[in-house]
């Protein structure tokens, strides 16, 4: 008898509590695990005898590894799995989009890893807390993909230019990082996460007037002191290398600049594929004052025109398949991509 891969319990107090139970994968998300998760918010929503929703990753490695792009690769070959792949992105999306305009609080429990689509599922969360343990990434370039999930929004919401270095990069980060980086609320040390969970399922009651300074008030209780990250001491070397408009530019001045640090970002954006890489940076000046639905919205498009990109493909196959991280990606070159190919997965 298989797992139920989303676990559901509601305490007498009012916290409900819903915990994502394939920790074998990193509790990666599948279509039903959206759809239950979407279906039990809906019934709560209306649900006076809920007022708290907590939302956590079973196991000690991961919130959630992202979206089950493994499952996704035969799609290239497979009409009935390609559908499959559209109907997941488009629930996925309609969760995302529905967690943003949740009306009761959601605390988000991101210890471990949280990737991809567990950064989409959480991000709207009113409460998103972090640990030391916590590793957050939007790591699709790696993939021949593009971050999507809502991306294009909220990676324009990070200081400076920080979120164009991330998703060009797929670098991996800190919870102090991803504090730094607006992806997070609270920093609570990894051994004290599961007391303060616990607290709120045992509070003997919680008032309606005043439910988001009760939560605050328990957070703040946990909180940890100020710890020094990584990003704000690297922000300048940032800023400097990855304000350009065009991946040429920044390719060209991370080059230029002979430090160590420059030139590994220079060979690491050299093996990421060429179309992946501009149509990021494309999605993420287009989107710099869109709202989330309307990200979200985009994110339909283009991933439908990814699902019909080699690269995606290619890129799963590498890192997630036959593992070589050796991919052969359509176009070797940035300069040998098409402007009107790039502008092409726009509509």
């Amino acid at each position: 008898m298989s797992e139920v891969e989303v676990l559901v319990d509601k305490a007498n107090n009012g916290v409900a509590l819903l915990t994502l139970n394939r920790p074998d994968v990193l509790n990666s998300l599948n279509l039903s695990m959206v759809s239950t998760i979407h279906e039990h918010l809906e019934n709560w929503k209306s649900d006076d005898s809920v007022k708290i929703i907590i939302i956590k990753g079973a196991g000690n490695k991961a919130f959630c590894a992202g979206g089950d792009i493994k499952s996704i690769y035969e799609a290239k070959n497979n009409k009935e799995i390609r559908h499959l792949a559209e109907e997941f992105f488009e629930e996925e999306y309609k969760l995302d989009k529905y967690i943003y305009n949740y009306p009761k609080p959601i605390i988000a429990n991101l210890d471990g890893i949280v990737m991809g689509g567990g950064v989409g599922l959480t991000y709207g969360a009113k409460y998103r807390i972090v640990t030391e343990k916590t590793r957050w990434a939007m790591p699709e370039v790696n993939l021949g993909f593009f971050p999507d999930v809502g991306a294009g929004y909220f990676l324009n919401k990070m200081p400076g230019h920080i979120g164009t270095f991330l998703a060009l990069t797929g670098e991996m980060i800190s919870g102090v990082d991803a504090l730094y980086a607006n992806a997070a609320d609270y920093l609570i040390s990894s051994s004290q996460i599961d007391e303060c969970m616990n607290e709120f399922i045992n509070e003997s009651s919680y008032s309606e007037d005043s439910l988001n300074e009760q939560i605050e008030k328990k957070l703040e209780s946990y909180k940890s002191g100020y710890c020094e990250n990584e990003l704000e001491q690297i922000e300048s070397f940032i800023n400097h290398h990855f304000k350009y408009e065009s991946v040429e530019e920044i390719i060209s001045s991370l080059k230029a600049d002979k430090s160590e640090f420059a030139q590994k970002y220079y060979e690491l954006l050299l093996k990421k594929s060429p179309v992946s890489l501009k149509v990021i940076l494309k999605q993420l000046v287009d989107y710099k004052n869109k709202t989330i639905d309307e990200s979200l919205e985009m994110d339909r498009i283009l991933v439908s025109h990814f699902l019909d990109h080699n690269d995606f493909y290619e890129g799963v196959r590498s890192i997630l398949v036959d593992k070589d991280r050796n991919p052969k990606y359509e176009y070797t070159t940035l300069g040998s991509v098409p402007n009107s190919f790039v502008k092409s997965f726009f509509v």
